[in-house]
């Protein structure tokens, strides 16, 4: 009995451990590295795929915005027109189909839009006092062309229809 306790005192619990087929402290401790290399390479695995998709969107909006400037189209920032004016917008993009002074003519505008089949905002912008119409609000640029696309070919629309960005 004394030799068992002289040997536990001065092996320890991983003598104690080995002799029972359990892991050592050694072995717990490799093991534990072992599963924070693994979390880390799944998170570095992640960010990756997130750098990639980021990549793609970007192209895509660069892509988009090519296709917009070969349309003839521009894109506005609020801030063009003297910022948004007691208007809130639901989406970042608008397809703008026109922007008056005359409260009148933009609501004719928006009422040709409405029975087209659109779903058409009235936008305030400041200083100026212009109301716009915007149809097709969306929330990717890569929409946006599309609804710029489709709009085009309505007979109500102007030839310098516009792509409002919400920011």
């Amino acid at each position: 009995m004394i030799a068992l306790l002289a040997l536990m005192m001065f092996t320890g619990c991983d003598f104690m451990r080995k002799v029972a087929g359990r892991p050592t402290s050694e072995d717990i401790e490799n093991r534990r590295i072992e599963i924070l290399l693994e979390e880390e390479a799944a998170l570095m695995a992640r960010l990756d795929s997130l750098r990639q998709v980021e990549q793609k969107m970007m192209r895509d909006s660069l892509e988009a915005l090519d296709s917009i400037r070969q349309l003839g189209g521009s894109i506005l920032n609020p801030a063009a027109m003297g910022g948004l004016f007691a208007t809130k917008l639901e989406a970042r993009y608008y397809i703008i189909l026109g922007s008056f002074r005359a409260r009148s003519n933009a609501e004719n505008l928006f009422n040709t839009a409405k029975n087209a089949g659109y779903r058409p905002a009235l936008i305030s912008f400041g200083k100026g006092g212009l109301i716009a119409v915007g149809v097709s609000p969306v929330n990717r640029l890569q929409d946006a062309l599309s609804a710029l696309h489709e709009v085009k070919k309505e007979t109500f629309c102007p030839k310098d229809v516009w792509i409002l960005v919400n920011e």
